[in-house]
């Protein structure tokens, strides 16, 4: 980002380093991105196989009904002896041969063995990164032995050639006579099998920050074996399992009987289906009262032009001099940051600001928009706008700040921008957006996520990244949906310090799992499942502390940690240890949730004040992102972080306004309930106008915002 004629200022054997790290730095990002692009790839291609393995199973389905009715025909025919009937009806049924006989899942990995020259150019592309991974590792000794394959020039598997083994899955059409099938299959069987192993971590790329192996995002063993106990001080854990399981197991134990005795109560119903149903939550009585009190409150607020929003919030927060990490040096610079900030965050791009802030060129915005992409810049600045609007009076009636809630946003976006997925609900390509709200509204932290894919490593990730602040109020309880949760994401969430707490969705998800043998009460016995190993959580306690002080120690982040220990880590200590962990944990959440009827109000609570900030992010950004925006994740995060801001600052602006009104009002003789400000939240945003011709009031706000000039400047700007 800096110009060319500065870097030639530089002295020779700093630009030397300088080059170095910005090209080691890109080889590692663009690795990443190819991985990534590659991955999604392999999911293409296995998903238009199964389509054509449906399409062709409807077909051969109508083949099969035609056939069926024709045998009926037949038999049905009185005009010839029941042998004749016998005879042709069976010759119609014998040309449906093994229709149906092989699994879906069979038939789909034929029909990509078939896709040949697709899956053959995917894995060539791949040729020059180099991979390693575990011995014995599945999808690294296939890669390799496809290689060999391809040294040799060939496109089928040569006689003696001795392929790896493939998995039983595989095995079948791998082992066919045919060695230009066998190849074939055995490339499929490659590129699926190695994106397991990537996921997993059981195979990596050394010149990678997402795929490096997991070693390197682990303290080294020989700093965790002199400082373990440290890390288990700084992070309030005991050295060995069953003192962290005792009190859980026992916590469990009362939570079981609660939940039987909330069943013979008849607050909880165990079906013939063996399942938990939970009567729906009683809405409480709907009072006129908070209604006429919120239009009160801003009808007094009245009406505002978001560029006298942005300077009255700025001038109390400094969020510009966050962004820029310095003060602005004129007012042309601060309009130029704020032309920015609209840029990434708003669906305008910088030519379109620049024609709504008069005096401003699209060129200077341009450049402020690389500026505050510079990391950090954003999260800081966030934090100076959520930490005021937490500060005020009235927010401590909505909350102590130590709950809050996470969910992701879809933003539509282009289709060649390389994450966006189809969002299955508008069925349009989209970004996912995850924000962080807390108790008390503020959005205290946001990254972009990919659609469709597991949520629960972004949500542990912003509340570990929150909490590691000491002069902040600290997050202990994150309320999610179902989404946002896996058992593994819990039993870290729990290790870091906090609870992590779903709104469930699927009933097949309130089971209650306990240890093997233990007593439950008789009435819960069908809703119970004895799946959970304490042996497993002792014999991977220590790798599981350690990854955790990995996570504290800023080695790896929460979201990477909890993406390799998904489903393709099944079988690995570490996972089994985490697995086992999160279902004791999930048992005990649900006790809670099914039992106390204020809890679960509470989840739902933090849960809607999130969809309604999300009501207030899609008026701030109700378009599409660019198609040549959000390429690099620097400008995507730049997107997210930005869009958050703009978030917080009219978060921030309507609870001051609303702070300064009740206060007004109860010194005027005004009694306003503190329960009915309790259910008044400030993401309102009738009254704000985002679009049009935007003058900033620089009389008013320049001595406050924009750094004096000094020297030369200072006295030919006096005269």
């Amino acid at each position: 980002m800096r110009r060319p004629s500065m870097t030639a200022r530089i002295e020779q054997q700093r630009q030397t380093v300088e080059v170095i790290c910005f090209l080691r730095v890109s080889l590692l990002e663009l690795t990443d991105a190819a991985l990534m692009q590659a991955s999604r790839r392999s999911q293409d291609l296995f998903r238009r196989a199964a389509e054509r393995v449906h399409k062709g199973r409807l077909r051969s389905s109508g083949q099969v009904l035609q056939q069926a009715i024709r045998a009926k025909s037949v038999l049905h025919d009185q005009a010839k002896s029941w042998r004749d009937r016998v005879l042709e009806a069976r010759a119609l049924l014998d040309d449906l041969g093994d229709v149906g006989a092989t699994s879906f899942a069979s038939q789909v990995r034929r029909a990509l063995a078939e896709d040949s020259r697709r899956v053959h150019a995917h894995l060539a592309g791949l040729r020059d990164i180099e991979f390693a991974g575990k011995r014995g590792d599945p999808g690294h000794e296939q890669w390799q032995a496809w290689l060999q394959l391809q040294a040799l020039s060939t496109s089928e598997v040569p006689p003696g050639f001795k392929l790896p083994s493939a998995g039983a899955a595989w095995n079948a059409i791998v082992s066919d006579l045919d060695p230009r099938s066998r190849f074939r299959a055995f490339e499929a069987s490659t590129m699926m099998a190695l994106r397991k192993s990537l996921s997993r971590g059981s195979a990596w790329v050394n010149h990678s920050i997402a795929f490096r192996p997991r070693e390197s995002m682990l303290i080294a063993a020989s700093d965790w074996a002199e400082s373990r106990e440290q890390h288990l001080q700084i992070l309030g854990v005991p050295a060995h399992a069953m003192d962290f399981l005792e009190p859980v197991l026992a916590a469990v134990s009362v939570g079981l009987s609660g939940l039987a005795e909330a069943a013979g109560r008849g607050g909880v119903e165990i079906g013939a289906d063996k399942l938990l149903h939970l009567p729906p939550i009683r809405a409480l009585d709907e009072d006129v009262e908070p209604r006429k009190t919120r239009e009160a409150v801003f009808r007094h607020i009245g009406h505002v032009q978001l560029p006298d929003l942005l300077m009255e919030v700025d001038a109390v927060t400094h969020f510009s001099e966050a962004l820029l990490a310095r003060r602005p040096s004129s007012s042309s610079e601060l309009l130029a940051v704020y032309g920015a900030l609209l840029a990434h965050g708003t669906d305008v791009d910088a030519k379109g600001v620049g024609s709504m802030i008069p005096g401003v060129d699209a060129a200077h915005i341009t450049t402020a928009m690389r500026a505050i992409e510079f990391s950090g810049r954003l999260r800081r600045a966030n934090s100076r706008v959520s930490e005021y609007q937490n500060a005020l009076p009235i927010a401590a009636l909505w909350g102590d700040g130590t709950k809050g809630s996470a969910d992701m946003m879809a933003m539509d976006a282009s289709q060649h921008l390389w994450t966006a997925r189809v969002d299955p609900r508008r069925r349009t390509y989209a970004a996912g957006m995850y924000t962080h709200v807390r108790d008390r509204w503020g959005l205290f932290y946001d990254q972009p996520i990919v659609l469709n894919e597991r949520q629960a490593g972004a949500a542990v990730e912003g509340v570990e990244q929150h909490n590691r602040a000491e002069d902040r109020i600290r997050v202990s309880l994150l309320a999610v949906d179902t989404h946002g949760v896996t058992n593994v994401a819990m039993a870290l969430a729990k290790l870091l310090g906090f609870d992590l707490c779903p709104r469930l969705r699927d009933l097949s998800e309130r089971k209650l799992f306990v240890p093997r043998g233990w007593r439950v009460p008789e009435s819960l016995e069908m809703v119970t499942v004895r799946r959970v190993s304490l042996k497993a959580i002792e014999r991977g306690w220590d790798d599981l502390v350690r990854l955790v002080a990995s996570i504290r120690a800023g080695k790896v982040s929460a979201a990477h940690a909890i993406h390799r220990l998904g489903s393709a880590a099944v079988g690995d200590p570490l996972h089994r240890a985490a697995e086992h962990l999160g279902r004791l944990l999930r048992t005990l959440f649900l006790c809670d949730y099914l039992t106390i009827p204020d809890f679960r109000r509470e989840i739902h609570t933090l849960l809607n004040r999130g969809e309604s900030v999300h009501q207030l992010q899609r008026a701030i950004h109700g378009g599409q992102v660019a198609p040549e925006r959000g390429r690099r994740p620097q400008e995507m995060a730049a997107i997210s972080g930005a869009h958050a801001l703009l978030t917080n600052i009219v978060l921030a602006w309507n609870t001051s306004r609303m702070d300064a009104v009740v206060a007004r009002l109860e010194s005027d003789g005004v009694r306003i309930e503190e329960d009915w400000l309790r259910r008044i939240g400030p993401a309102h945003f009738s009254h704000i106008n985002f679009r049009g011709t935007f003058r900033f009031n620089l009389e008013r706000y320049a001595a406050l915002l924009v750094e004096p000039p000094t020297g030369k400047a200072a006295v030919k700007s006096r005269h």
